[in-house]
């Protein structure tokens, strides 16, 4: 039983991507509250962002700043890739988070509208009166 513990905290990162997907997968398919849906898309989103973060984590590594800069010396020392950090997985969450808040304030304006409309955001109730 230690061992599976042990197991289950050195990939805490990917328990806690793999249950915040669930949910939000769970929120956006089983719920009919039009909120409920949003509500679950945007916990999807953290969970793919946390994902991406924890996976382009690199122990050891540091910023990609070469400090020797440009002169005389500066072809002399080789630059070792593997010790610095990429920074273009963070840079796209960064878009990414840039991205789901402007996705967020338009589904909230949208469930706003069709709430004005129909008087309900219950999406089974949207879809009668939308039949009828």
């Amino acid at each position: 039983m230690e061992e599976f513990f042990k197991i289950v905290l050195a990939q805490f990162n990917n328990w806690a991507f793999i249950v915040l997907l669930m949910i939000g997968m769970y929120a956006m398919i089983a719920k009919n509250n039009l909120m409920k849906k949003v509500i679950g898309m945007s916990i999807f989103q953290s969970a793919i962002i946390l994902f991406y973060v924890s996976v382009s984590m690199k122990k050891g590594a540091t910023i990609p700043i070469v400090d020797h800069g440009h002169g005389h010396g500066a072809v002399a020392h080789a630059i070792d890739a593997a010790a610095y950090a990429n920074p273009l997985p963070h840079v796209l969450m960064l878009t990414a988070i840039v991205v789901g808040v402007a996705t967020l304030g338009v589904a909230l304006a949208i469930i706003q509208k069709v709430y004005r409309v129909y008087g309900t955001i219950e999406e089974d109730e949207i879809l009668e009166k939308i039949a009828e």
